[in-house]
This record gives structure tokens, sequence and C-alpha cells, in this order.
């Protein structure tokens, strides 16, 4: 599956922003979506996933104020992001995985496909 992550950009501490992951294929509706973020010299932070059956799960730096959804109907994943923080901003990925266990649905490992990355700044 090929991915687009789209809806980055720049806000005050406090504001909302959508970001939104089109995928490609027939088979969206059996993958297990996820959001990744990445800033410079670190590694890759999982943020949150939804599974095919709409199972979700967050980060805990996260929960509370993002909500990940997903419209099979239209192949795309969304991720709502509500009460921003500075450090919230990252370059953030989408990613998809076929048959993603539960115990590994953290891991970017687990993820075969990903999308090119959006930018989301925050200011205080």
């Amino acid at each position: 599956v090929q991915l687009q992550a789209s809806g980055g950009g720049s806000v005050q501490d406090g504001g909302s922003l959508r970001l939104s992951c089109s995928a490609s294929g027939r088979t969206f509706n059996t993958y297990t979506m996820c959001w990744f973020r990445q800033t410079p010299g670190k590694e890759r932070e999982f943020v949150a996933v939804i599974r095919w059956n709409s199972y979700t799960y967050y980060s805990d730096s996260v929960k509370g104020r993002f909500t990940i959804s997903r419209d099979n109907a239209k192949s795309t994943v969304y991720l709502q992001m509500n009460s921003l923080k500075p450090e919230d901003t990252a370059v953030y990925y989408c990613a998809a995985g076929n048959g993603v266990i539960l115990s590994r649905i953290r891991i970017d490992q687990a993820y075969d496909s990903w999308g090119q990355g959006t930018q989301l700044t925050v200011s205080s």
C-alpha cells in the first residue's frame, strides 16, 4: 500500500490540527494504521494506532489530546490533534501494516509501508 500524508502546518500553543493519510490499494480495511513522529536527532516515536477492528491505542504523551480514526470508504486515516504543545513539534509519519500483532503495534519495524511525513510546528 502507498501512503500520502497531509495536513501539517504551523499552529500556536493550544491550537488544533488534523492530519490525514490516504492509502492506495483495495485492502485498506485490513491494515493496522499508525502515526509516528520524529524530531531531529531523536528516534521515531509512536503516537497512535488504529487496528482493522477500530481498536485504538495512544502514547501517554498524547492521550486525551489526540484522536486517531479511519474512514475505510475513503482509505484514509486521520489524526485529530487538540491542545497542541510545542513539544508536539515534529515530522509526523503515517504507517501501515498487515497482520500486526497487538504486542508490536508501537514498534516501527512492524509496519512495512510509510508515508512521506508532514511537518507540524507548534509555537509558544
